[in-house]
């Protein structure tokens, strides 16, 4: 795997219960080139004896594993992310993906893949920390894999997509980027349908993407400002703030499109406090609905 793509990709266990397991995944990592492994609150002895057996030679990514207390801690520095699910998302509106169609979108930029916990996967607010979701097909008599096969699958998908793009090792971000974009452009213009599907499933977003962590100091100043106006009330915020995530990972804004959106947040807070209210109209009779924005 092009080492450039590998130290791209981090993969991101949260709360793994087994160590087997987590030996597993280090072992399937350092076999498809990759070494970053990220542990969020794990409930088990990553470096004990019995994720060492199942890691054999690959002890090494256990050793150099980093473990965080929360999943924001473990995108710092991504621009992308891929969650997990073996939902079939009825119960979350983002749209289901397959590995295939989606992993390689990782390749281009600091990125992380997303797992769940063994026994309930990934909460609906976790998933909302993800701008795309991937659940890999199974059969209906069974549907749930074991998370080390789950990884070892998405793995090998990330190793194959590399070899599709390019065949030798690139040595700058920049010029990787370049040859993921050559690598679309030939797809086959004989099959129009191809070249849109892949177009579609593969979105081109800006390189200058804003990183997840500058997104989230986002969604928190929005979040405060919206309960203070009113418009976000205590006991519904958070559902009501992952509409708000849904709306912004489909847009990728940069980094200055963020500074400029925390900006408003900024100026509009000034506002409240330094301007008096207006009267109230005498046209509403002082009626203004509890919520304007839902009328």
């Amino acid at each position: 795997m092009l080492s450039t793509a590998a130290a791209n990709i981090r993969i991101v266990l949260v709360e793994p219960a087994g160590p087997l397991n987590v030996g597993s995944v280090a072992r399937v990592m350092k076999n498809m080139g990759l070494h970053q492994l990220i542990l969020v609150n794990p409930q088990c002895d990553h470096v004990g004896e019995e994720a060492r057996l199942m890691a054999v030679r690959a002890a090494d990514i256990l050793e150099r594993a980093k473990v965080v207390e929360s999943l924001p801690r473990a995108l710092v520095g991504c621009v992308r992310a891929i969650a997990t699910t073996g939902d079939d998302c009825r119960s979350h509106p983002m749209q289901l993906e397959a590995p295939a169609d989606a992993l390689p979108w990782l390749l281009e930029a600091p990125s992380a893949l997303i797992f769940g916990r063994e026994d309930c996967g990934l909460t609906n607010a976790e998933l909302n920390r993800a701008q795309r979701l991937i659940r890999i097909p199974s059969s209906d008599a069974y549907t749930s894999l074991n998370l080390a096969q789950a990884v070892a699958i998405c793995c090998y998908e990330l190793s194959k997509s590399v070899v599709n793009c390019h065949s030798q090792e690139v040595a700058s971000f920049p010029e990787f980027a370049s040859s993921i974009s050559d690598a679309t452009d030939n797809l086959s213009t004989n099959n129009p349908e191809q070249l849109a599907t892949s177009q579609t499933e593969n979105p081109s977003i800006p390189l200058n993407c804003a990183p997840l962590e500058n997104l989230e100091g986002y969604y928190l100043q929005l979040e405060s400002l919206l309960l203070k106006i009113g418009y976000l009330q205590p006991q519904t915020a958070a559902s009501r703030m992952e509409k708000f995530r849904r709306l912004y990972n489909r847009a990728y804004p940069t980094v200055d499109e963020v500074a400029m959106l925390r900006g408003v947040l900024r100026q509009t807070e000034w506002g409240i406090k330094n301007y008096a209210r207006s009267p109230v109209s005498d046209i509403l009779d002082g009626a203004l609905p509890e919520n304007p924005t839902d009328t």
